[in-house]
């Protein structure tokens, strides 16, 4: 049998699809599978590694809402959601913008953006913990020498500003990812129709408007969904940075049920904070779904 006879195979497409079928239902389906049974039972961790559990239906849904920490810890997931989705998508496309532009070391400034996004955000929290630290900080350093400020700003110990420290820290590590994707659908747009607005006197400002805003349409859904989704469970950088303090100030659902299954044992009721997202994550992923459907021609 030739080498395209045999590719060409039914019998070794149907092992492919299974064997790719197979790992998404190990890796990602089981996963999720037991996590919403352990959200669904009292799991301790006197009885974690026994599959034998006391059954409470959705008492642990119950005891979520009922949390004092619920309302905090859903404001402070809003307002960083939505706070890292636009400032990202604007810094992003900017950078894009930017770099579409002809000039000496583009291609290694461009580069060195995108440094930041490759490291770990274990490394990223690491050094923003770092820059901002109230004492030997770079950031107070660099404020007090401009004279913008007369003492430290304790942008990590400071209930009032700790969220603002790893929103600023998240958006300089999320802007990069935007300024790919959206670089990537500036390149698709052909140049002839804005030299064929040009002639027709549209000025950067029309063209940006009509021309590049709805041909980025499909991207910017795309980064926008993606965005969000990486947003919603960020974990590493928050709990580096703050561990979610001072006073869960910073404290958002990723992170809360970390700390609800690990420090406090209450497997069920971290299942049960991991299952809520996931069913946000889901809705995000559906809307995406369903607005790319939109989009195309009939």
């Amino acid at each position: 049998m030739s080498r395209d006879r045999f590719l060409d195979s039914p019998t070794i497409w149907a092992l492919l699809i299974g064997a790719a079928a197979l790992f998404l239902l190990l890796l990602v389906g089981y996963p999720i599978a037991y996590n919403l049974v352990m959200s669904v039972q009292e799991v301790t961790l006197g009885n974690l590694p026994s599959f034998s559990r006391p059954w409470v239906g959705l008492e642990n849904y119950r005891q979520l809402l009922a949390d004092p920490l619920f309302l905090l810890v859903a404001k402070n997931t809003l307002i960083f959601t939505i706070a890292n989705v636009a400032v990202q998508f604007v810094l992003g496309l900017g950078l894009a913008l930017y770099f579409q532009l002809s000039f000496p070391a583009s291609s290694f400034l461009r580069g060195l953006v995108l440094v930041g996004w490759m490291l770990p955000p274990l490394v990223i929290g690491a050094v923003w913990k770092w820059l901002l630290g109230s004492d030997s900080g770079f950031v107070n350093y660099a404020l007090q020498g401009l004279g913008l400020i007369s003492g430290k700003i304790y942008w990590l110990s400071d209930p009032s500003l700790s969220l603002l420290a790893v929103t600023i820290a998240n958006i300089w590590f999320g802007a990069p990812f935007n300024m790919i994707l959206l670089a990537a659908g500036l390149a698709g747009i052909p140049a002839d129709i804005y030299e064929a607005a040009a002639l027709d006197g549209a000025g950067p400002v029309r063209r940006f408007v009509w021309i590049t805003l709805p041909l980025l349409r499909p991207t910017i859904y795309a980064l926008l969904s993606l965005s969000t989704v990486y947003t919603m469970r960020a974990f590493d950088l928050i709990y580096t940075m703050t561990h979610g303090g001072p006073l869960d100030s910073s404290n958002i659902f990723p992170v809360w049920s970390y700390r609800m299954s690990f420090e406090l044992f209450d497997f069920g009721g971290g299942a049960a904070i991991a299952t809520a997202m996931f069913a946000l994550v889901l809705v995000v992923a559906l809307a995406y779904v369903r607005s790319v459907n939109a989009e195309r021609p009939m």
